[in-house]
């Protein structure tokens, strides 16, 4: 798949660049979260909820057996090397690992589908599966030869981008994230895997519970017929959540909060904060609250055929509208109540968009939810950003589109 980020004025700011390197962390999610098209009806643009009555629930949902291979498909298995066993690399509570994978991809073909197995699910926050394209597998190879063990931290995308930065190039091609299951893309749609291509493994681990080793593993439906290429175009919104009236601490300041995440996450996560303002309001003054929102313009025509939003444990709502406040204003995705262990995309009909249209992502956040939520309790409030750990929070929509 290919990350194509044609969605405008925005684009000519620098900062815009690094926010748009970061991991699911940044809107590469972290700046390239997707979650890829999955079959069938969903609760898209209907409000509905998972089900579960807080929305922040932790209900395991049974593994349902594969789908049956289709037609001109075949199935390649990889994983982890071997068992890892996650650290905070700069303190705090996660670990962004980056591994090396070999499909062993002969001709050139297309990804129709993926189920991405966390080894320990407890503690596996997000899985993003990249594609590293056959010009850069031997830099792949060389990044995980450099350092010890299997893989390398990886805060802010796989750190494989060619312009010698954060600012990754290696394209989306499927992700895992609480509540994902098998997803499989419609019949006539594919992510191109060109012959000779790597895959990168990023997993986040949340450690708030302890680390256990771990081995991730990989069900991929690859095909060699002609398909329509999927890309991804991703939706990202300021987080600026205050501490609530009454409560206090050290990093209950905005300053704070930023030194935090570019203590624990380098420096690049504070250039996201500031990007992300300059990218959703033209300014780098934040405006705090529990809604955040960003509309940005359509440069290309494409067609979007899935939706996904991602947030954390403080979110509330999310939701993605095409052209809110017109005539032809249309939602694609409407969570209500947010789930963040069912954050699975969802196939909607098929939705045009063309230039000059706007695409807007709204969430909500609360600081409440640290009273209801066990992995919350205990952890000082804080004045909340953009943050690629667990205890951070983001706001991303994500649309899985084809283009003519």
């Amino acid at each position: 798949m290919t990350t194509r980020r044609r969605l405008a004025p925005f684009g000519a700011a620098l900062a815009v660049a690094a926010l748009l390197a970061a991991g699911c962390g940044s809107p590469n999610l972290a700046a390239q979260a997707r979650l890829d098209g999955q079959a069938g009806a969903s609760h898209a643009a209907t409000g509905q909820s998972s089900g579960q009555s807080s929305g922040h629930g932790a209900v395991a949902t049974p593994k349902a057996a594969p789908a049956a291979l289709r037609a001109g498909e075949s199935l390649r298995s990889v994983a982890v090397p071997a068992p890892y066993t996650p650290k905070a690399p700069s303190g705090g509570t996660d670990d962004y690992r980056c591994f090396v994978l070999d499909p062993r991809i002969a001709r050139d073909s297309f990804v129709t589908g993926f189920d991405i197995v966390p080894g320990q699910p407890a503690e596996v926050h997000h899985v993003i599966l990249y594609r590293v394209p056959p010009g850069q597998a031997a830099a792949a190879r060389q990044r995980d030869a450099e350092t010890p063990g299997d893989g390398w931290t990886c805060f802010g995308g796989t750190g494989l981008g060619s312009q010698g930065s954060t600012l990754d190039d290696a394209p989306w091609v499927g992700a895992w994230a609480p509540g994902g299951t098998e997803r499989l893309l419609d019949p006539d749609i594919g992510i191109p895997l060109p012959k000779g291509s790597l895959l990168v493994l990023q997993v986040h681990y949340n450690l708030l519970h302890g680390a256990t080793p771990d081995r991730t593993a990989v069900d991929l439906r690859v095909s060699t017929k002609a398909l329509t290429p999927l890309d991804t175009m991703l939706l990202p919104a300021p987080v600026e959540l205050p501490c609530r009236p009454g409560h206090s601490g050290s990093l209950c300041t905005r300053d704070a909060a930023v030194l935090d995440v570019s203590a624990r996450f380098g420096a690049n996560a504070g250039r996201m904060v500031a990007g992300l303002l300059l990218l959703c309001t033209g300014s780098f003054k934040p405006t705090p609250g529990a809604m955040q929102t960003c509309s940005r313009t359509v440069q290309e025509p494409a067609t979007v055929r899935t939706v996904a939003g991602h947030m954390h444990r403080l979110g509330s709502s999310i939701r993605i509208d095409l052209n809110p406040g017109t005539p032809t204003a249309r939602t694609l995705l409407d969570t209500k109540v947010w789930d963040f262990d069912n954050q699975g995309a969802v196939s909607i009909p098929a939705t045009a968009v063309k230039p000059g249209d706007r695409l807007q992502v709204t969430c909500t956040h609360d600081q409440a939810w640290r009273d209801k939520l066990p992995e919350l309790r205990g952890i000082p409030e804080r004045y909340v950003v953009w943050g690629e750990g667990t205890t951070d929070e983001m706001c991303l929509g994500i649309l899985g589109v084809t283009r003519p």
